[in-house]
């Protein structure tokens, strides 16, 4: 996933919700581990990667620390997976969604589906931001790679809806369009899920439009 914003409960986020599961999304093939990918983002976002142990972890989803291992190697391979899932299911996504015809179209598409996410998933947009790092360097650059081309998608359709611009000026306006989705986490406090998510249409929308 892109950039994201600081961590911070707010009303109407999905509490244990699974990493990344919205609509639209495919959900992971194994419920289990998908059980344990979203218990470990709670906790991450709540303590910090190095204030959650494997414990911890296990007794979270009615496990030992142990019977964890038959499905984790250990923490690092939790967050590797857990940020992988969601940049290849979010890139995925952003493939369907970018392919409408219409550029318009497409781009209200891709603004919605990435809302979604950024309001179900306060959680893995805090641990993405603060525990990036400590992803092993293999499926940290995997995953770069994966949000690269996700940032694509959507560079592709803008530059459908504004030729004239540089692309080098639409892939910062994205990243940008980014920050104000992914600031969910200390944003949507006081605000029904329905109306936060039409105001940062309106905002990311108006903003784009303004910037190119």
């Amino acid at each position: 996933m892109p950039p994201g914003a600081a961590s911070g409960a707010r009303p109407g986020a999905q509490s244990g919700a699974q990493p990344g599961v919205q609509p639209g999304v495919p959900e992971p093939a194994n419920p289990r581990r998908a059980e344990i990918l979203g218990a470990a983002a709670e906790l991450f976002a709540r303590r910090g990667y190095h204030g959650a142990s494997i414990g911890d972890l296990g007794r979270a989803v009615g496990l030992t620390g142990p019977a964890l291992y038959r499905h984790f190697s250990g923490k690092d391979a939790v967050l590797a997976e857990m940020l992988l899932d969601i940049s290849e299911r979010l890139r995925a996504e952003g493939v369907r969604r970018a392919a409408a015809p219409d550029a318009a179209q497409a781009l209200d598409s891709l603004l919605r589906g990435h809302i979604a996410f950024a309001l179900d998933n306060p959680a893995l947009i805090t641990i993405h931001e603060r525990e990036l790092d400590n992803v092993p360097e293999p499926e940290r650059h995997r995953i770069r790679r994966l949000q690269r081309a996700y940032v694509e998608e959507w560079v592709a359709v803008l530059r459908r809806l504004r030729p004239g611009t540089p692309d080098d000026r639409t892939r910062a306006a994205v990243h940008a369009c980014f920050g104000l989705l992914n600031s969910t986490p200390r944003s949507a406090a006081g605000l029904d899920r329905s109306a936060m998510g039409d105001l940062l249409h309106a905002m990311a929308r108006s903003a784009l439009d303004a910037a190119l």
